[in-house]
This record gives structure tokens, C-alpha cells and sequence, in this order.
């Protein structure tokens, strides 16, 4: 097996090609032969999972960093990352296999590299820069949605972007039912987001509820941050521009739910991983 084959399987790619962008057409001819695109997107995957710079990719990519690279934004600016998260959801949700009885909402801090946009001083990491992923996710923990913000900016204040984010998956249902939130989001500003939506609030009310109450649903998007931090890009923010880390999160998040997917044999063919 190849490292094209190991880290792209081909139930992936099929998923993923059909969302790349054209490429661009050389009216004078001449050039160089464009690499293919499935070494390309195997090389991001391993940068997204093993956490390398794009300087350290091994060569049996046979794809050098400026490409990868130039690839990587490219497809972030055509938003192929979003897009391929999407088309997983819609192919669990077509098949039943997304909970939208109950949803979880949260987020976690990442220390910054390097200063770029939303980033900001970190509260929990003596003033470090920082950013925050925040994740929304269904009631078994599949990332239905992610958002990037400062580090220094309350979740509150972010929480309708969240919730707006999640798409129509397939025919059957838009948004959850219920969404459970810790006591950061009891706010008016909230209740109303989702009173607006026709979505059950289950927000932890400051000075009434027991944490402990909560924790028996809040686990799930604990554990669903706990698996989108495992891809080690994500551990600790890199790129200097919000968007590149939202790709990356995007990508991640589909690659999650890709393999839900392969476990519950959707797809045609099986993981080779």
C-alpha cells in the first residue's frame, strides 16, 4: 500500500473529488504536469493527522510543500473541506444515522503559534494568544458543525453563529430537537437564539443547577473536541490566517465523520486503513 493509498482510501476520494475545484487552464501551454490531486489531498491528511510542517512531508508523496500548500489554500478559498463535511453528513443523514433528538454545544481553547486573525490573549493560559473551536454535535458526538473565534471572546457571544452553522442534512430534519449547553451560555441572548428556532434549550442555569446534572449529556461534545483534538494540526494553532485553520477543523470534522460512515458500511468500498 501506498502513502496515497493510506492516507486517501478510496471511499474517500471518491467523496472528495467530485468537490474539487477545476484546474486552471494554461492558455499558452507549456508547464510542468499538475500533480494529482489525491497525492495532494493525502498529504494534507497527514499534515492534518501527524502534525508536520508542510517543510516535513516525506517524499513518497511525491508532492513538494509549495504544493501541497498552494493546493491546501486553494481548496479553503472554494471551501472543498466544508463541502466534503457536508456530503458526509447528508450520506448519515440519508441513512438514518445522525440523532437529532438532543445536540451538545462547547468549545476549547488552542494556543496560537503566531499571531494572525481571531486570535486573542487566552484567559486560561496567562494571556497567551489563542483561538477557540467551538463544535456542535449530535447526540451520539458527531460534529455537525464548527466555528473559530479569539480566544478571548465568550462562547455566548458566539453561540448563534453556531447554531446557524449547522446545514440541512438530507430530506428529513434541520435542526435538533434539544441542545444542551454548560452554564457559560445562560445568557437571555441565547435562550432567545433558540426559542427563535424552535429548538429546546437545556442550558445549566447559573446558581440553580448542579454541573454535575449536565455532565451526564455534556460528555458527548466533550469527547467529540477530545477526538478533533487527536488530529495533532489542531493541537496548537499554526496558520496565521483563521480561515486555514477552519479548513483544517472542517477537514477533520469530515474525516470524523467519514469513518462513522465506514463503521456502519455506507460506502462502497472499505477502509484500507
Amino acid at each position: 500500500m501506498t502513502d496515497v493509498e493510506k492516507w486517501c482510501p478510496e471511499p474517500l476520494w471518491l467523496l472528495a473529488y467530485p468537490l474539487l475545484p477545476d484546474a486552471p487552464q494554461r492558455h499558452q501551454g507549456g508547464g510542468r504536469r499538475r500533480l494529482d490531486d489525491r497525492a495532494v489531498l493525502a498529504a494534507i491528511l497527514y499534515v492534518l493527522q501527524t502534525g508536520c510542517a508542510w517543510s516535513a512531508l516525506p517524499a513518497s508523496f511525491g508532492v513538494s510543500a509549495a504544493t501541497a500548500h498552494r493546493r491546501f489554500t486553494e481548496w479553503v478559498e472554494a471551501e472543498v473541506f466544508a463541502r466534503l463535511h457536508q456530503q458526509v453528513l447528508d450520506l448519515l443523514g440519508s441513512a438514518g444515522a445522525i440523532d437529532w433528538s438532543r445536540a451538545s454545544v462547547d468549545a476549547m481553547q488552542v494556543r496560537a503559534g503566531k499571531r494572525g486573525d481571531l486570535t486573542g490573549p487566552s484567559p486560561v493560559d496567562r494571556g497567551k494568544p489563542g483561538s477557540k473551536i467551538h463544535a456542535i454535535s449530535d447526540r451520539v458526538g458527531l460534529p455537525l458543525a464548527v466555528v473559530i473565534s479569539a480566544a478571548n471572546r465568550n462562547d455566548h457571544l458566539t453561540f448563534e453563529a453556531v447554531v446557524d452553522a449547522v446545514a440541512p442534512v438530507a430530506r428529513p430534519r434541520r435542526r435538533p430537537h434539544k441542545l444542551h449547553a454548560d452554564k457559560g451560555y445562560d445568557y437571555p441572548a441565547c435562550w432567545k437564539v433558540l426559542r427563535a428556532r424552535g429548538i429546546v434549550a437545556r442550558i445549566a442555569r447559573r446558581g440553580i443547577e448542579s454541573a454535575k446534572r449536565l455532565g451526564r449529556y455534556r460528555y458527548v461534545i466533550e469527547r467529540t473536541l477530545e477526538w478533533v483534538s487527536r488530529f495533532r494540526r489542531l493541537a496548537r494553532r499554526y496558520e496565521r490566517k483563521a480561515a486555514h485553520f477552519l479548513g483544517f477543523t472542517q477537514l477533520a470534522c469530515a474525516i470524523i465523520c467519514y469513518r462513522r460512515a465506514i463503521k456502519l458500511d455506507l460506502l462502497t468500498h472499505n477502509n484500507p486503513k
